[in-house]
């Protein structure tokens, strides 16, 4: 009986894209974002997330950007954000341009440096404000975690302040290697948050190398989180993201991404 329901996740999870992070190819970013997009689809990546810097793009150029990846058949379903994003200021904006993307989520990439429990449920009720002006446009905000939020503060986790106040449509982007790195348990935060793991930064990371190591040479168990993340979780899609490592950025990524098909299956 066990056996039945990964059973069941492994003939689902056949249909969740595998996408990446393209803070991981930033530097070929920067240089041709055509070019670089063009090259992870070729790979056979099937989404990519942009972050921050696409919030200075125009309507226009978001339009083009959309235009490639219809033609190279891949998907944003996201994008990474700084706080401005969702202010009065800059919410429009962010919306347009993720519509225009397609884009189904705006997460929050880093609140920045946080002192207190109040401060984390500052940001989370700013979060929920923006989160009923997107509803409507068919949008939904999304918090991205670094290892501050595993690491206690006043005596309680940030993570389980942010979970706790956040609306519970509001996606749970689980960073994998800095929930590793802080020594916290993303395979029991999973199952503690059914429903709100839609997107996950498959992202290893070891003690000896930190994150210089390709996806499965750290110490995740990506088993398990699979199993956790198609059972309970809800994932929606998967987003490799490296941050460095003994190879070029392209090369890398190509790397990774054969390692999570190795590790996967069905891909």
């Amino acid at each position: 009986m066990a056996a039945a329901p990964l059973a069941a996740a492994a003939s689902a999870s056949k249909s969740i894209p595998v996408g990446l992070e393209l803070y991981s190819v930033r530097d070929d970013l920067k240089k041709d974002l055509m070019g670089t997009v063009r090259g992870v689809a070729r790979m056979g990546y099937q989404c990519v997330e942009f972050y921050s810097p696409y919030h200075d793009w125009t309507t226009d150029y978001a339009a083009k950007v959309r235009a490639e990846l219809d033609e190279l058949d891949i998907h944003c379903y996201s994008t990474h954000n700084g706080s401005n994003s969702f202010t009065p200021q800059g919410l429009g904006k962010a919306m347009d341009l993720n519509k225009t993307l397609g884009s189904r989520y705006m997460v929050l990439a880093s609140p920045g440096e946080l002192r207190s429990l109040d401060d984390y449920k500052r940001v989370a009720e700013t979060l929920n404000r923006a989160n009923d002006t997107m509803k409507p446009q068919g949008l939904h905000a999304g918090y991205h975690n670094h290892d501050a939020e595993w690491r206690p503060v006043e005596g309680r986790r940030p993570m389980e302040v942010l979970s706790a106040t956040l609306d519970k449509d509001i996606m749970l982007q689980l960073d994998v290697g800095t929930c590793l790195e802080a020594g916290g348990d993303p395979v029991a935060w999973v199952k503690q948050n059914p429903g709100r793991i839609r997107s996950m930064h498959v992202k290893d990371w070891s003690p000896q190398r930190g994150y210089k190591v390709l996806t499965g040479e750290g110490i995740a168990p990506w088993k398990k989180l699979f199993a956790a993340a198609e059972t309970t979780g809800g994932i929606e899609y998967y987003l490799i993201e490296q941050e460095g490592s003994d190879y070029l950025e392209m090369e890398t990524v190509e790397k990774c991404l054969a390692a999570f098909r190795k590790l996967h299956g069905g891909r």
